[in-house]
């Protein structure tokens, strides 16, 4: 019965929006958000690297490299006529300078299957 529960709310449509941002520009990202309505996050520390290929720096006459960069995780849950607006304000947030530069992010837009409010066990579009 609950697998049948389960893919009845087909129709429900929820995405989880995950952001990998420069930690500068966090703040002009929550702005962004702000603007188009979107309130609710979830922000982690994380580290990585994709085409920066990390720095080399020099220490006491050696050098050596480091290969991961620190960056900002966004996880962000919105229903679908959301998505559109939220992942343009990051982009409008996230970029530096007009046209971007290497390092700025990258944004995954998943399906997200259920979502549940603990508090009052709510589900879908009612726990976002």
């Amino acid at each position: 019965m609950r697998c049948c529960f389960l893919s009845s709310r087909a129709s429900v449509s929820v995405k989880l929006i995950i952001a990998i941002i420069q930690p500068s520009k966090l703040e002009s990202v929550k702005e962004a958000l702000t603007e188009v309505e979107v309130f609710r996050l979830t922000v982690m520390d994380c580290q990585g690297f994709g085409r920066q290929r990390g720095q080399t720096g020099v220490y006491r006459g050696h050098e050596f490299s480091v290969n991961l960069l620190r960056k900002v995780q966004l996880q962000i849950a919105v229903n679908e006529e959301f998505v559109k607006p939220t992942v343009d304000a990051i982009v409008a947030g996230g970029r530096s300078g007009g046209d971007g530069e290497i390092g700025d992010g990258k944004i995954f837009v998943l399906p997200m299957d259920d979502c549940v409010r603990i508090r009052t066990g709510e589900r879908g579009n009612e726990a976002i």
